[in-house]
């Protein structure tokens, strides 16, 4: 049976968009007086050689240029002066108590990945695996950028990301980082029911490759059905310095 594929496309990147889409284009047009970067989870037990989880998505981030990715939008939403926010995860130890969770929770509370002392310590903190990564600290810690409380288990429904967006004049989301079919996935989920456009930058994301599957390309296939563009960096910084 075909799969509707031209011929010569079967061996295709299966990251690619397909050559004959079905769903169609929404529309969507940048406008950055209501425009805001988020950059999710910027921290080093993802994006540091070093990290936690850097064993299982190492080899996604590494193919997509993940790390210079973000920086580059991270330069350029400074450059174009529009609002930045860092939707970061972290874990205290009374969230260690928790009496249940989902796969992946276990595995991120068995490896200590996010762990801080506390809410009100930095004690241990600097260069750990929660700490943010060093290339991004001047424009996060720069003293205008948004950084929201702490989302929990994967979407900003648990911190204050969306009231701070609104605070802002916010309605149109550049979604980046980290990871793509956890916690990219679930804020683009949530901020969509939330009243906001979402663009998620394809390139500027990574995700998980197990015997499970193929986190990338789970997040792939459902960003196609959900979000409101699909943008890869070079694109959303041409739009946002065009």
């Amino acid at each position: 049976m075909s799969n509707g594929n031209p011929a010569g496309q079967e061996n295709a990147n299966p990251y690619d968009d397909p050559v004959d889409p079905a769903l169609p284009p929404t529309g969507f047009k940048l406008d950055r007086s209501r425009a805001a970067l988020v950059v999710v989870d910027p921290q080093n037990d993802f994006l540091s050689p070093s990290g936690a989880a850097w064993s299982v998505f190492g080899a996604s981030i590494t193919e997509n240029n993940t790390v210079a990715n973000v920086e580059r939008l991270f330069a350029t939403a400074k450059r174009a002066d529009i609002p930045v926010a860092v939707s970061p995860h972290y874990y205290y130890p009374c969230d260690h108590e928790w009496h249940f969770g989902g796969p992946l929770e276990k595995v991120m509370h068995n490896i200590c990945m996010f762990d801080r002392k506390g809410p009100n310590t930095l004690e241990n903190f600097e260069g750990s695996g929660a700490d943010f990564l060093e290339a991004y600290k001047p424009y996060i810690l720069d003293g205008k950028t948004i950084i929201a409380s702490p989302h929990k288990v994967y979407g900003p429904e648990t911190n204050d990301l969306a009231l701070q967006l609104r605070k802002k004049g916010v309605s149109q989301i550049i979604l980046a980082g980290m990871a793509a079919n956890l916690c990219i996935e679930s804020h683009l989920r949530e901020l969509i029911e939330q009243g906001f456009e979402v663009a998620v930058v394809r390139d500027a994301t990574a995700g998980p490759r197990l015997p499970d599957g193929d986190g990338y390309l789970a997040a792939i296939i459902n960003y196609r059905y959900l979000a409101h563009a699909l943008l890869t960096t070079e694109q959303t910084v041409q739009l946002l310095v065009g």
